[in-house]
Parts: C-alpha cells; structure tokens; sequence
C-alpha cells in the first residue's frame, strides 16, 4: 500500500513538472495559434517566465563551456540554423547560420535593433534611441573616426597611455589589469565628449559610478529590487545624470555668455542649432546620448584591450616581432619629434593585423539582437513580428558592426589600443599572477580575477 501511495506521489510530482515546463509552449501554442506555432524553428521554450535565461546564464558565466548551450540546441534539433527560444523576459529565435544572420543583419526593412530591457539601462528618457538612425550615427561617430579628427587626439592619448603604464609599473601590488585599462580609456572618452574643465573628483566620481552600472548590462534579472545588480545600477545610472545635468547646465550659460569657446562635443550639441536658431539637443538628448557614449567608449574597448595584452604577453615569437616594427619605427623618427604621430601609426601594420586578430578571437560582444516588424519566413520556418534574433557570433570577425550598422567608435578604439601596445612592447613586460584563471562570458568575455598581473618596466 506504500508503495503504491509513494508511486501515485511520484507520478503526480513527474506531471506537475511536465506541465509547468511545458506551460511556456503552451503559452505560445495558444497566443499564436496551431499553425503559426508549428511553422516555429524547432528548439526549447523553456520555464514559464524565465525561458531558457538560465541555461544561457550557466553556459557563459565562470566556469562554463559558452559553446554548450548552441551545442545543446543543436544535438537536440540537428543543423538546422534557427531555434526557437526564450531567452531575457522576451520569445526569440537563435540563428546560428552564417548566411541567415547575413540576411537578417542587411535587411533594415524587416529586422530592427532591440536589445534586451537591462541594456536600456543606459538610456534615461528614450530620447536618443527614437532618433533617427543615420543622424543619430553622425552626432556619435563625427568625432571619432577619419584622419583629421583621430590625428589631433594622438598627443593626448599618447600621454594618457604612456603615465598609466609608468604608473602600474611602479605599483608594489598586482593589479587589475581590466579595471586599470578602463581607467585610461575613461580619460580618453570624457575627454573628447566632456571637455577637460569638468573637474578631477567629477571624473573620479563618474567612473566610480560607471563600474556599477557596467554589469547590470545583458542581466537575466533586470528588477529593480534591494539587492540586486540591476537596482545597484538604476541608482549609479541617477547620480551619472545628476552629475551630467550639472555639467550640461555649467557650460550651457558659459557658452551663452560668451565666457568659455567651444571645445568638447557636449559643447557642439548644447550649441547646435537648427536654420531658425532654435537649438535642437535639450539637456535630457544631450544626457541620453552621454549616458550610452561613456560606458561603451571605455568598457568595451578595455576588454579587447587586456585580450591583446594578455595574447601578446603569452607568444614570444608575436611580441618579439610586433617588437621588431616598432623599433624599426623610432629608427626613421627625427630627432626633433616628440611622440607618437599619426604617420607612424599608419605604418604598424603588423600591429593593427594583431589587434584585427585578438578582436576576432575574443568577439566582446556576445550576440547581437533583432526584432522582427512583420512575419517573415525564412528556409521554411516563421519568425513572427515582435520575436527577437538572437544571433551568436563567435569565431567570426566583426568586432565593431553588423550588416549596415557599424560602430562609430571603431577607429577610435584601434588607436587607443595601438598606443597602449606600441609603449607596452618597447617598454614593458606583464606577469599574471592566475595564468590559469578561469573565464566568464557575460557581459563580456574577461578572466575572472579581472587579468590579476604586475607590469615590470624593462632596464
């Protein structure tokens, strides 16, 4: 009779289970209708609510084989290029398939960018994001890429990297080699959009709060409840816009007044004015464009940055001929320059090939995401309108852009990264206390003691 009691309690356990974890199916068998639901790509819908976020969330933090949850999907559901999941609060489609994500990532009439809710995290009223794409691609990328505008940042980069390596050198402890890039590239960015008057403890300040707002990015739980990263980050993102108002509202009546020339790129866009003179960026464009400038124009670039550190420290036969060119450079420099110059970065052609490489090893960003406006079936299978793309990119190279959208700070960050390398290789050598240091994947790949090292100046 025991037995029989703890079989029904076991069967009965066994189908609650089967059908909350099929209840998410169910959801969408129900909302999109038999036929719609069956012209889905094969794959896993996961737990009511959570979907398969958790999967994904093993499968890319510490310790975990990232290619194992593509892998999962594909053993279950053969090679077919597309799963149906549900990843991030949202349903998505993971394409995998080299030449659907081409087709997707060209194809701007039917697929839109949409990012998960955590990333919006960097916007403050929306504003920016409903901007005009093209526009909004000409205020980002003006003062970042083309040969004019990078060659009269290489001074102040140039010194910015070199005092930051002399000063890790001289640091008694290891350091975090992550962080401490960040740091530099920080310096670069509040530069070029900032200015250089807003003050040392407002820059302090600013980064400070930056770090917490950097790994609420890409969050499987984006609550804004006590204790968790999400919410951490929504009270880092509110003091950023606090200090940023004030900063705006600073510079605003000293460029109306005529008291100060205009010098940063927040001082072009309080300035800029439409053909009837009415400005055209109020204060809350002006901070939402900041907000998402700042934190990709140093977090992302410090990741590839402490991979091509990390790459060309551990391959002697790399670094001894990465070495070679950029002594044959200083070799041809006159006597009475002072510094790098732009010429001389054009000529480390190695260099940039080795930069191209550890960028395409180590893709920074995880996947990219698109939101279907219509349904659109693509080799027999339906995306359906509002669905999300998830699409996997690792092994190929596109570091810096998708299909017709290119990040506009993709020239800058190369040169930033060549000027830190060029002073590293000539000057310096890196020890990493972990060598086998694990690594995580999300919101980036990076060692999980953050590239734990000491930087030893060479005699």
């Amino acid at each position: 009779m025991e037995t029989i009691n703890v079989c029904v309690i076991i069967g009965f356990v066994l189908g609650v289970y089967m059908f909350v974890r099929k209840l998410n199916e169910i959801w969408y068998l129900v909302k999109l209708g038999r036929k719609a639901y069956k012209s889905l790509p094969p794959g896993d819908m996961g737990w009511p609510l959570l979907g398969s976020s958790f999967s994904f969330y093993k499968a890319f933090s510490v310790g975990g084989d990232s290619d194992s949850f593509i892998y999962h999907l594909l053993t279950r559901n053969g090679r077919v290029g597309m799963y149906k999941s549900h990843l991030y609060g949202k349903p998505t489609i993971i394409v995998t398939d080299p030449e659907i994500c081409r087709r997707i990532y060209l194809d701007d009439e039917i697929f839109k960018p949409n990012y998960p809710n955590s990333v919006k995290i960097l916007e403050v009223n929306g504003l920016f994001s409903r901007m005009d794409h093209k526009c909004a691609y000409r205020i980002m990328a003006a003062p970042m890429n083309g040969y004019e505008v990078l060659s009269h940042y290489v001074d102040f980069i140039d010194q910015i990297m070199a005092e930051g390596l002399e000063k890790w050198s001289t640091k008694k402890e290891p350091i975090e080699l992550l962080g401490e890039i960040g740091r530099l590239f920080f310096k670069v960015i509040s530069r070029i959009f900032l200015g250089t008057d807003i003050g040392a403890s407002r820059m302090a300040e600013l980064e400070t709060l930056y770090k917490d707002l950097g790994p609420a990015i890409l969050s499987i739980l984006p609550y804004d409840l006590p204790g968790f990263t999400f919410h951490r980050a929504l009270k880092a993102r509110k003091k950023i816009e606090n200090i940023l108002q004030c900063v705006i509202e600073e510079k605003r009546k000293a460029l109306e007044k005529e008291e100060r020339e205009v010098e940063s790129q927040m001082d072009k866009l309080i300035m800029a004015r439409d053909e009837n003179g009415m400005k055209l960026y109020d204060n809350n464009a002006i901070i939402d464009l900041l907000l998402g400038l700042l934190h990709a124009g140093h977090h992302t670039p410090s990741y590839a940055a402490m991979w091509a550190l990390v790459h060309i420290s551990q391959k002697p036969h790399i670094f001894h001929k990465a070495k070679e060119e950029q002594e044959s450079i200083l070799q041809q420099r006159l006597s009475t320059q002072k510094g790098l110059n732009f010429q001389e970065i054009k000529q480390m052609k190695y260099l940039i090939k080795l930069i191209n490489e550890v960028l395409r090893r180590n893709t920074i960003a995880v996947a990219s995401f698109r939101k279907a406006k219509k349904d659109v079936n693509i080799n027999d299978y339906t995306i359906p309108k509002g669905w999300n793309n998830y699409s996997p990119k690792p092994g190929t190279f596109i570091p810096f852009g998708i299909g017709t959208r290119f990040c506009p700070g993709s020239e800058l960050t190369k040169l930033e990264i060549t000027i830190l390398l060029h002073h590293f290789i000539l000057n310096y050598k890196m020890e990493r206390v972990n060598p086998k240091c694990c690594i995580t994947h999300l919101p980036a790949p990076k060692l999980v003691d953050n590239c734990l090292c000491t930087i030893t100046k060479l005699p």
